[in-house]
């Protein structure tokens, strides 16, 4: 019987190319996909699939979010995570909601059926630059001097930081996340105390310049 892997990715082409090569193993099928974490969440408990690919970016609540979710109801379904995010600042993220891989979107198609089978056998893939930073951290501790500024935010607010650089108001925030204006701006308010930003400005600038280095 094939192992079942279920899809979650807002870009179509990524996902037509995910199911290429998962189907293109004898033992693997693609039983479902969604774009988004709602219809993920009602996907995955139709299909009951044996491991899940998820990305960050999603609309609505990211993809932090929809791992939280998925393992508060399915404890001990096998998630990776396939994202374009830096792995220094997500991956640690991403096993801390409930993954157990996390693969960079540049790395070749072997890597992803190599970390969805380790997965499948409870082990956890990362690449060997996080695994590194993992061991660094529980021998010697946190290292301020080499961590990112965003490391001392949650996971939500790094999420609010994103959308505004993104270009997003504080109501197409609260919209975006189903969240209310104030606590948007309740989120604002605690990163810039957070990254001793001292008005509305230079979080925009902070904001707006941190994805741009995200995404090039």
């Amino acid at each position: 019987m094939s192992i079942r892997v279920f899809i979650v990715d807002d870009h179509p082409l990524v996902r037509q190319g995910l199911t290429q090569i998962i189907n293109g193993q004898e033992d693997f099928e693609v039983c479902g996909e969604a774009e988004d974490s709602s219809s993920a969440m009602r996907g995955i408990e139709n299909t009951s699939p044996d491991a899940v690919i998820v990305d960050i970016s999603l609309q609505g609540n990211n993809g932090l979010e929809l791992i939280k979710n998925l393992k508060a109801i399915h404890e001990k379904l096998p998630i990776l995570v396939f994202s374009m995010h830096d792995e220094s600042i997500y991956a640690q993220r991403a096993l801390r909601a409930g993954a157990k891989a996390y693969v960079m979107k540049k790395e070749s198609s072997e890597k992803i059926i190599e970390a969805i089978r380790k997965i499948l056998k409870g082990e956890i893939y990362v690449s060997p630059r996080v695994a590194d930073q993992v061991l660094h951290q529980i021998v010697n501790g946190p290292s301020n001097s080499s961590a990112s500024p965003v490391d001392r935010l949650t996971d939500r607010e790094l999420e609010v930081v994103q959308l505004i650089g993104r270009g997003l108001s504080t109501r197409e925030i609260a919209e975006s996340l189903h969240l209310s204006v104030k606590t948007i701006e309740s989120h604002r308010a605690h990163v810039k105390e957070k990254l001793n930003l001292r008005n509305a400005t230079e979080l925009v600038q902070f904001s707006v310049q941190w994805v741009d280095q995200q995404e090039t």
